[in-house]
């Protein structure tokens, strides 16, 4: 869909019902999925269900689930612009009808797909409620879609109300349930819908899409940055995406640099970690002291405290230091710690 460029803001987003800047859009939703094939990392899902299509066998009722931001309910309303597209049902949906153009991303929605947050509206008066309504046809659509979230949160009481409705529902009607905890959903509904895993994606999938991403939004990003961002996502693309956005967001001239991504994320830096690695190899205490010190002195910066000395002794770390290397075959001295001081024996002897 096209738009207006306003400086500083962005292309613009012109809809029937919304006008949409797209830059202040997060990250994540900028860039949802619109179909199964830009869907990543949950092939075992998405070509089973586009085959369905093509078959012309959906079912009436459908369990989605998995961690969370792996894609269920983006995969949820995907299936729905599926079957209520005017070329439809398909595993492609036109994008340009009237019903693709309201459940695109940045489109105003569909009166016939209703989207349900069980976390508040999961109780036996809710169910009731919409039991009452879901026999009542579409408005304008082939099919009446019923996209329920956070489906573990419904009551046994409100699932039981249910029961009779997604057993047998009218031909216009379809349920999608989406869930991180099926196991709660009770088991006469979870019996009555085809039940599709999602899955945390893999390390080098998620990498490979942020790079995509990041190229599309003409910002630079160092090499080893992007590593840092899906370790700290783990595997789940909504979380990979906020991070990715914040990172963006506060990046300079130089784009996100390294050093920037260690210091916002909280991880050491893989040179520091090497050194150590390699004091450790060469017996060499004072330089593993040093490698400890680093990372003490960049954590007050960014802290803005002092730490005091590990050894108990009160100095503060960012004191003077005199190191005295120790001698070689012998346990004494005892290295000393990045204040100076050297770290007090633990006793052997049981207490008193």
């Amino acid at each position: 869909m096209g738009g207006a460029r306003v400086p500083g803001r962005g292309r613009l987003s012109v809809g029937a019902y919304n006008l949409v800047c797209v830059s202040s859009l997060a990250l994540y939703r900028r860039y949802r999925p619109e179909s199964f094939a830009e869907v990543i990392g949950q092939e075992h899902v998405t070509d089973p269900l586009q085959q369905a299509l093509r078959n012309n066998r959906v079912n009436h009722a459908y369990l989605f689930s998995g961690p969370r931001g792996c894609g269920k309910t983006t995969s949820a309303r995907i299936l729905a612009r599926c079957l209520n597209c005017e070329k439809g049902p398909t595993p492609t949906p036109c994008g340009e009808c009237q019903s693709c153009r309201d459940l695109a991303r940045t489109g105003p929605g569909s009166i016939d797909v209703i989207e349900i947050d069980a976390a508040s509206h999961g109780g036996v008066d809710d169910a009731r409620d919409l039991r009452e309504k879901a026999f009542f046809g579409p408005a304008g659509s082939r099919y009446k879609i019923y996209i329920i979230d956070e489906a573990h949160m419904v009551t046994p009481a409100g699932f039981n109300a249910l029961l009779k409705v997604v057993e047998e529902p009218p031909e216009h009607l379809k349920f999608i349930f989406a869930t991180t905890e099926p196991e709660k959903v009770i088991g006469t509904i979870r019996s009555r819908t085809h039940h599709y895993p999602f899955r945390l994606v893999p390390p080098g999938t998620l990498r490979e899409y942020l790079g995509e991403v990041c190229q599309k939004e003409d910002i630079p990003v160092e090499e080893g940055v992007l590593p840092l961002v899906v370790r700290s996502g783990a595997g789940s693309v909504r979380d990979s995406m906020s991070v990715m956005d914040q990172l963006l967001a506060g990046a300079g001239e130089a784009g996100v640099t390294y050093a920037m991504a260690t210091s916002l994320l909280g991880y050491t830096d893989s040179s520091l970690l090497d050194s150590v690695v390699e004091s450790f190899a060469t017996g060499d205490g004072a330089a593993a002291f040093e490698v400890v010190d680093r990372i003490i002195e960049g954590a007050t910066t960014r802290g803005g405290s002092s730490p005091t000395c590990s050894s108990g002794c009160g100095t503060s770390s960012s004191s003077p230091r005199s190191r005295t290397p120790p001698r070689r075959g012998s346990s004494t001295p005892l290295p000393t710690s990045s204040s100076g001081c050297r770290p007090r024996r633990e006793s052997s002897e049981p207490p008193s």
